[in-house]
């Protein structure tokens, strides 16, 4: 007769539990390949290459759909998007530093889906704009 109530105790726990557990949002990673310095002057170029990580099986938004908003950069060239395993998807970007008034100069990628979508941004430093 217990055994009757411990299953579905187990199960209330069980899936209880788990809706505790939120989504995560697609990872976007950077990583300079080209060009690193630690203080940039206008007119410099570098090879940026971005990685999106999917964390969900399925994401109803095209990686064509990924948006790019720079600050004080540009883009003068770019490969396509790159499949490298399942999930993981890498672009090129050739940038140029245009420069900020500040020295801060920043490209911001975003990604917008009803499963979270995802942002990622890399922050670098230049000589200020005179």
């Amino acid at each position: 007769m217990r055994t009757k109530f411990i299953l579905p105790i187990l199960l209330t726990l069980f899936f209880t539990s788990f809706s505790h557990f939120e989504a995560k949002a697609c990872e976007i990673d950077f990583e300079i390949i080209k060009g690193k310095k630690d203080v940039y002057q206008v007119g410099d170029q570098i090879i940026i290459k971005v990685i999106v990580e999917l964390t969900h099986r399925s994401c109803p938004e095209a990686l064509k759909k990924t948006k790019f908003k720079m600050n004080g950069m540009k883009v003068t060239g770019s490969t396509g998007w790159k499949q490298i395993t399942t999930m993981i998807y890498e672009r090129k970007l050739k940038i140029t530093i245009t420069g900020t008034d500040d020295g801060k100069v920043t490209i911001n990628v975003i990604r917008e889906c009803d499963k979270d979508g995802g942002f990622g941004s890399l922050k670098l430093e230049a000589v200020p704009k005179k």
